[in-house]
């Protein structure tokens, strides 16, 4: 399967919807902000023709709720210490995360915010890396670890956690997407966006949907921007390669912003290829946290909230 997973694009370049990492079909994605106005629609009416429908695989575990519902207890009746590992969507890096691992530090639990190959500084040389690079970080960070990790991915870094769970499967008990999910075989994060040179800047801010910027003020679009570091070219452009099937009996949670999980759940029943890679983890969960497409700058404290509570439901 290939695919465009949710990255924003510029306006002139998709007419799309959400923004960067559910797996997809080869030329666009609904997910994805560079994919067609009539593919959305087309989907829309197809998730819709099949409301009510069961999933398909009657292994499929999927549950939906609102961010801040309260956390239930680990199966081994309390919430051990875990290791969280969180990586950055483009253009950021570790200290995007700043504001959302206080709750997490405050329950015991050990973060790992990551700044990725290329990102450490806006001049850092970004030749020659890709999007195997960037999920090897990952992979070398788990592997730096004791015990189990939960895997947290903002946005692209959605497709960077998935390719590190099919490498470590075994190491790796819960997947967390934040506003993205699962990039399938083949699929790209975003080739669309304009590149200069090895580099991909952040676009300007009419460039993207009004849904990814619910609640992004001036004062935190100038903040961004400041700190906005290129993302690789070859990041946005590589295509995904996988390999253990076992990825799909990681459970997996996605926080849902630009989109409500009511939309993400018909598409999963009616068997849309869009969220096909999804679609295929035994156990997803599901939340709501309305916002737009950065909640670590719009609502800090809830993304916290809901990380928290699905990092201990994952215990």
């Amino acid at each position: 399967m290939a695919g465009q997973a949710l990255v924003p694009a510029p306006v002139a370049k998709r007419r799309g919807i959400l923004d960067e990492a559910l797996c997809t079909a080869p030329s666009s994605d609904p997910f994805s902000d560079d994919s067609p106005a009539d593919d959305r629609a087309a989907a829309d009416g197809s998730a819709a023709a099949a409301q009510g429908r069961e999933l398909a695989d009657p292994r499929h575990s999927l549950s939906r709720i609102a961010a801040g519902a309260p956390a239930v207890r680990g199966r081994w009746g309390r919430v051990p210490s875990m290791d969280v590992i969180l990586v950055p969507g483009f253009w950021l890096d570790a200290s995007s995360w700043s504001e959302v691992t206080p709750p997490l530090v405050a329950a015991g639990h050990r973060v790992h915010p990551m700044t990725l190959p290329g990102l450490e500084a806006a001049d850092a040389p970004r030749a020659g890396i890709g999007l195997r690079d960037h999920i090897d970080a990952v992979v070398a960070a788990v592997d730096a670890l004791d015990g189990p990790v939960v895997l947290v991915g903002h946005s692209g870094g959605g497709a960077i956690i998935h390719g590190a769970i099919d490498r470590r499967p075994d190491r790796v008990v819960h997947a967390i997407y934040v506003d993205s999910g699962p990039l399938g075989e083949g699929g790209v994060i975003n080739d669309q966006l304009p590149a200069e040179g090895d580099d991909v800047p952040l676009p300007p801010w009419d460039g993207f949907d009004d849904e990814d910027l619910v609640d992004l003020d001036d004062g935190l679009r100038t903040m961004f921007r400041a700190r906005a570091i290129p993302e690789p070219k070859g990041v946005a452009y590589d295509r995904q390669h996988l390999h253990d099937e076992r990825r799909y009996e990681v459970p997996a949670t996605v926080i849902a912003c630009e989109f409500p999980t009511t939309l993400l759940t018909e598409w999963m029943d009616a068997g849309h290829p869009y969220v096909e890679e999804l679609a295929r983890i035994r156990d997803v969960e599901l939340v709501d946290l309305p916002t737009g497409h950065w909640p670590q700058f719009t609502k800090p404290a809830e993304l916290g909230a809901a990380i928290l509570a699905a990092v201990n439901r994952a215990s």
